[in-house]
């Protein structure tokens, strides 16, 4: 059974504000992780927060389309002192983000917004893009 549009806003809410949470993290991470063998992947983490930002300015048009009001609430972010404890962090917050984005676009198909559907799949293969990045970077 399908879900209501007004229950998809809501998750879709839920999504941007761990978007917002995933930006400021990715920023906080990317600087305070040290050491020379960090280097190329806080260059990554950089780059990742500026593509969580693009992630939570589409679900905002998204949400503002269907009817809602995007969120402005922001999740706590996890921090580490460690650097692969961040990296794990980071890893964990992709890993469950394309779970999220697989649930979100059978909800929109479910619904018909085929144009919500193409916006969600390309932000999924961005994230799994994140996710690889970690992976290489711990070692996995």
């Amino acid at each position: 059974m399908a879900i209501s549009k007004e229950k998809l806003v809501e998750k879709l809410n839920g999504d941007l504000a761990r978007e917002y949470t995933a930006i400021v993290q990715y920023t906080q991470h990317s600087g305070v992780i040290t050491g020379a063998e960090y280097g190329d992947i806080k260059k990554e983490l950089i780059v990742h927060a500026g593509e969580e930002l693009q992630h939570a300015l589409t679900l905002a048009d998204q949400i503002d389309y269907l009817g809602g009001s995007p969120t402005v609430k922001v999740l706590p972010a996890n921090i580490s002192a460690d650097n692969k404890g961040m990296l794990q962090q980071d890893l964990d917050g992709e890993n469950e983000a394309i779970e999220r984005y697989i649930e979100r676009i059978g909800e929109a198909e479910g619904l018909k917004l085929l144009h919500l559907s193409q916006k969600l799949r390309e932000i999924l293969a961005m994230e799994q893009e994140h996710a690889m990045d970690l992976e290489q970077a711990l070692g996995k």
